[in-house]
């Protein structure tokens, strides 16, 4: 194997024609690595978007050759996936206003182009799912918003439209899935390529506590932040402290970390309808 690239939270080998895709402990909030791992957080992420690849599959291709086939020292957290001609952007859907959305509507009343309506706050549902991509930049960058019309001049209308269509469409799946077990999915962001082809793929990992935002829908009350199961809650915590969002980034105090974990477990458990076994 080579190493070839080491991401946020990801490390990626090349095995022959395959790559290997390793989730690692690490967590980051506003493009910044912080320096305390979550437990099992790697594994929990793989595990979830293993489960999801399957019940997408009549939706859109995806990336996935094998869960198990991989070396004994990443078991659990990592997948043998084929190599794509990654999209540069991120394919975000929102059903809700909040985070870096809800700065923008603020701001302008709409969201990567999208116009809404007046009069909406933190937390609101919007009238329908929207698709809100971002440019996709190295680590140490920030991701910056993007409309429509800016992928179509990237990739060309076929390939924007399918990437829409299939964002839209896996959103509302996990929207489905959700829902019925008590939480809402507020947003959540999807990466795609394509293969020699030209087919566009699902890659990278999906609804899971860090590409997407879950609220216990009985907590929900537009106007204020929400309850998480997912990494907002770090991203709360490192607010809390003052810090400028700037390397280097606090340690986390470990109530933090052991309730990120349980939150993590939390969503999982609901989500899948199994126990997790770390």
């Amino acid at each position: 194997m080579q190493h070839v690239y080491s991401g946020k939270v990801r490390e990626i080998y090349a095995d022959g024609a395959d790559l290997l895709l390793v989730a690692s402990d690490r967590v980051s909030v506003y493009d910044v690595v912080l320096p305390t791992p979550i437990p099992d957080k790697g594994a929990l992420l793989t595990t979830l978007s293993v489960w999801w690849f399957d019940r997408l599959t009549d939706l859109v291709p995806n990336h996935l050759i094998s869960a198990t086939d991989v070396p004994a020292e990443f078991a659990g957290r990592a997948i043998r996936c084929r190599r794509l001609a990654m999209v540069p952007f991120e394919c975000i859907v929102r059903g809700y206003l909040a985070g870096s959305g809800l700065a923008e509507y603020r701001r302008t009343g709409a969201v990567s182009g999208v116009e809404l309506p007046d009069g909406l706050v933190e937390g609101s549902r919007l009238p329908e799912p929207i698709f809100t991509p971002t440019t996709k930049v190295s680590d140490g960058g920030h991701d910056e918003p993007a409309t429509f019309t800016d992928v179509i001049d990237a990739v060309g209308v076929e390939v924007a439209t399918q990437l829409r269509e299939r964002s839209l469409e896996i959103y509302g799946r996990g929207v489905e899935r959700a829902a019925a077990k008590g939480i809402i999915v507020a947003d959540t962001k999807l990466e795609f390529g394509l293969t020699e082809e030209g087919v566009v793929t699902l890659a990278d990992e999906v609804l899971t506590p860090d590409s997407s935002r879950f609220w216990p829908a009985e907590e929900w009350q537009p106007g204020r932040p929400q309850h998480a199961f997912d990494k907002q809650f770090v991203r709360d915590w490192a607010a809390s402290t003052g810090w400028n969002k700037q390397p280097p980034a606090p340690e986390l105090p470990d109530e933090i970390v052991m309730l990120t974990r349980a939150r993590y477990i939390d969503a999982y458990e609901k989500i899948t309808d199994s126990v997790w076994r770390s």
